[in-house]
Formats: structure tokens, sequence, C-alpha cells
């Protein structure tokens, strides 16, 4: 997490490192996110940062502070997060996936084929 992009402030960043935590299981519901002044610490950043950031997820209910104890991932909280993914996948990312295959000329086959496979099929001059 100690890498920072410009595209987006780092309270966002941070929210979403925590998301894709939760989507991959690395933290699963009832479980701890790490504390605020940790994160601060291990990241240089400011704790008022870290704290909305987590404030976020609380306002999405992926989170809830337990007082004297922390903030905790909800019971939920990854089966929404997938709705939630996927459907933004459909509606902002897979239309131009989509316009891209088309254009390329992809079959079914070459796209769920193994990469290897792929490479040995593709024409003449258009190997890296």
């Amino acid at each position: 997490m100690s890498q920072w992009t410009d595209n987006a402030p780092i309270y966002r960043q941070l929210r979403d490192r925590v998301v894709a935590m939760i989507l991959e299981g690395l933290l699963k519901e009832g479980d701890p996110l790490p504390s605020v002044r940790n994160v601060a610490a291990e990241f240089r950043i400011n704790p008022l940062t870290v704290l909305k950031a987590y404030q976020e997820l609380a306002d999405e209910n992926l989170v809830e502070k337990r007082r004297g104890r922390g903030m905790f991932v909800n019971v939920g909280a990854r089966v929404a997060l997938l709705a939630d993914e996927r459907a933004r996948f459909l509606r902002d990312e897979w239309p131009r996936t989509r316009a891209t295959i088309q254009r390329l000329g992809f079959t079914a086959e070459e796209l769920f084929a193994p990469a290897a496979t792929i490479e040995s099929t593709a024409p003449q001059g258009s190997k890296k």
C-alpha cells in the first residue's frame, strides 16, 4: 500500500484498497480493520486521512465502529461489494471491453484459451 497515485485522493485509494481486501477475502466478515494509528504510521500518512477512508467504508455500511475496539467488517460486506462491482463492470467497463474484442476479431475460443495457445496462433509479425 505504499505507492499512491495522483489519480485520486489518498483517502479514496486507501478505501479502495480495503474494499479490494474484502473482495479478495483477505478481510472477512467480523475481522477488525488495522488501527488508524498503525495504518498512518506504516504508510506515513495523516491519521485523519485514514479516518476519512474508514468513515467512507462505515457510511457505505461495509464496516462498523465498535466503541473502544475499532472498526470491523460488517456481515454481508463482501456480497454487497461483489454485487456493486459486478454492476459497475457491466455498466462501465464491459461495453469498452466488448468493443475491443469485436474490433480485434477475437473468437470465444481464443478468449478462453490459455495465453500460450493464443501466442502460437497470432498472425505473423504480431508477437512482441
